[in-house]
């Protein structure tokens, strides 16, 4: 004989699922929405005079004693690679920072400065669109916690779950359609942007892989709610044609 399932059990356990995977949706696109590690590379800059007694590949000795010679001065400015040097930068939404020559710390701008104009429109919509999706998210993390604590009739937990269930699905597209923009602006800001920005090489960053981690969170936490919205209205017409059938038994209703 196979055990029985508790309807009521198996309802809490999906509902903490479903809250479970939203909650870490929302923690996973704040993360990435405030950092600036969305993408990440190299520039290729030219390399600093060397200044009092710094030596090092970082820069060119041109004051060095070997400056009278005509064939070093001829290798330092003819080499290509010798007089450029690679500088490392990472950019988000709100900052693009890189790294300075011989010294410590980071030197960073507004990103939005860096967009060519053209496409500035389009940054602002990724960046409103980003907020409503972790907004959305926010009220969909509230109303399924509600829906756990909150020990109701099940209908009112059915209504919930229905609106947490649209409320997920929303987001979830919001954020398909917020990350998508920022990446073809990133595209097009690596093309047109201010020449002393263009990296030399560049791939995606943790903070990508991580909004984009978010929104597969997302959208398993809403397939999940609909699946329990969907299995629990079944469980009621299951047990309303039950409830029928036996009426009609013990009472013997004519069958119209």
């Amino acid at each position: 004989r196979m055990p029985v399932s508790d309807p009521a059990a198996d309802r809490w356990q999906r509902a903490s699922v479903a809250f479970s995977l939203s909650f870490l949706s929302l923690a996973f696109s704040i993360t990435a929405f405030s950092s600036s590690y969305w993408c990440e590379g190299t520039r290729k800059v030219a390399k600093p005079f060397c200044t009092g007694q710094s030596t090092g590949d970082h820069c060119i000795r041109f004051n060095s004693p070997d400056a009278n010679n005509s064939n070093a001065v001829q290798y330092i400015w003819e080499t290509g690679d010798d007089k450029f040097v690679d500088r490392k930068f990472h950019a988000g939404i709100w900052y693009s920072c890189e790294e300075i020559i011989n010294e410590e710390g980071e030197k960073c701008r507004s990103f939005i400065s860096l967009t060519p104009a053209a496409d500035r429109g389009v940054l602002w919509l990724s960046i409103v669109a980003e907020l409503l999706y972790i907004i959305l998210l926010l009220i969909g993390v509230v109303l399924m916690s509600v829906e756990m604590c909150y020990y109701s009739t099940v209908i009112d937990g059915l209504k919930i779950n229905a609106f947490s269930a649209v409320v997920t699905v929303l987001a979830g597209l919001l954020g398909m359609v917020a990350h998508m923009m920022y990446t073809t602006v990133f595209q097009m800001t690596v093309n047109l942007g201010p020449e002393d920005w263009r990296p030399h090489t560049w791939d995606y960053g943790w903070s990508y892989g991580l909004a984009w981690a978010s929104f597969a969170c997302c959208m398993a936490a809403a397939v999940t709610t609909i699946n329990k919205y969907t299995k629990t209205i079944l469980e009621f017409k299951h047990k309303r044609k039950t409830l029928e059938r036996s009426l009609k038994i013990k009472y013997k209703f004519p069958d119209h």
